[in-house]
């Protein structure tokens, strides 16, 4: 069988999921993603057909998915966000994909904490001022006893919850899944509308799935609406925002600071809006690439993959048919 195997960073860590992809005796073509629909279909020409795929964010259309077949047999996904995948497509073609949750929450909540305290002290600023030599310095803010809105209601916004209760923050959710035991352990509002959360938040840290209902929905509306200088951290998905409308409110200081590991399209496009303004800091989309949470979930992954391509039960599929 061949495989395509596409993520960067399960590629460039080693360790155990890449001894299980190889010991499965698999050909494997390897590439450098996230790939374009042109790239995939400029390898699948080249070097295809394709049993399995395994994949980053890479972009998995129905036009992609279509050229793939008769031969693919499964698309396993390095990661948890399905948005780059037409997932509904790949049902209707009977094609499984699979996915490894609970593998870089830790990872994840760290990294938006990182983001958080950067964008609250302006570490950007004080790192390039020092580095080149000079002594400028801002004042920054406190996150003690502020309070934060997270939307979103999985694990790695219940890790951020738990870890943001040691700065003694107040905590404010929005999402469909928050268990009763958890708000009462920690005295956490729940909210009904998402409109409410802004209005109340001193930060904002996005943890929601990408949907065609919540795209933009960080949009110079929504922003109107919310506290002045207000602190947004996205480690989610780019599209959950309008970048220039953010760029607006980072100018005007209407928001504080903006911290975001994703953008709308990765990776970055240069020039970029973003990398003029000083309170918008920015990392590759690096949030989960710890080397502890590479091996879980490229384990996860790759035993997805092996697993389901042998005849075996112990895989996590997303789209059940």
């Amino acid at each position: 069988m061949k495989i395509l195997l596409t993520t960067t960073s399960f590629q460039d860590t080693p360790g155990k999921h890449q001894e299980l992809l190889n010991r499965a005796g698999f050909e494997i073509v390897r590439a450098r993603g996230p790939l374009s629909e042109p790239q995939m279909l400029d390898i699948l020409a080249q070097h295809g057909p394709f049993d399995g795929l395994l994949n980053g964010d890479d972009q998995l259309n129905a036009k992609v998915i279509d050229a793939f077949l008769p031969q693919l047999k499964v698309i396993a996904k390095y990661g948890i966000g399905l948005d780059s995948i037409d997932v509904q497509h790949a049902t209707q073609r009977k094609i499984p994909v699979l996915f490894t949750p609970g593998v870089n929450e830790t990872a994840v909540a760290e990294h938006t904490i990182g983001l958080m305290i950067a964008v609250a002290k302006h570490f950007w600023f004080h790192f390039d001022t020092v580095k080149k030599g000079h002594w400028n310095r801002q004042t920054g803010k406190e996150l003690w006893s502020k309070t934060l809105g997270v939307v979103g209601s999985g694990r790695i916004a219940r890790e951020v919850v738990k870890r943001c209760l040691a700065f003694d923050m107040n905590i404010v959710v929005y999402g469909h899944y928050w268990e009763t035991d958890f708000l009462q352990k920690y005295n956490i509002s729940h909210v009904r509308e998402i409109s409410e959360l802004f209005a109340r938040s001193d930060v904002i840290s996005l943890h929601t799935a990408l949907t065609e209902t919540n795209r933009g929905m960080i949009n110079k509306a929504s922003i109107a609406g919310m506290k002045d200088g207000v602190i947004i951290i996205n480690t989610a998905r780019g599209a959950l925002v309008v970048e220039q409308d953010i760029v607006d409110a980072c100018k005007s200081g209407k928001i504080y600071g903006y911290g975001a590991d994703v953008l709308e399209f990765e990776p970055i496009r240069s020039p970029h809006i973003f990398q003029t303004v000083d309170n918008i800091l920015l990392t590759p989309h690096v949030g989960s690439r710890t080397f502890e949470s590479v091996q879980r979930q490229g384990v996860r992954a790759a035993a997805n993959l092996v697993n389901f391509l042998k005849g075996r039960s112990d895989y996590i599929q997303a789209n059940k048919f």
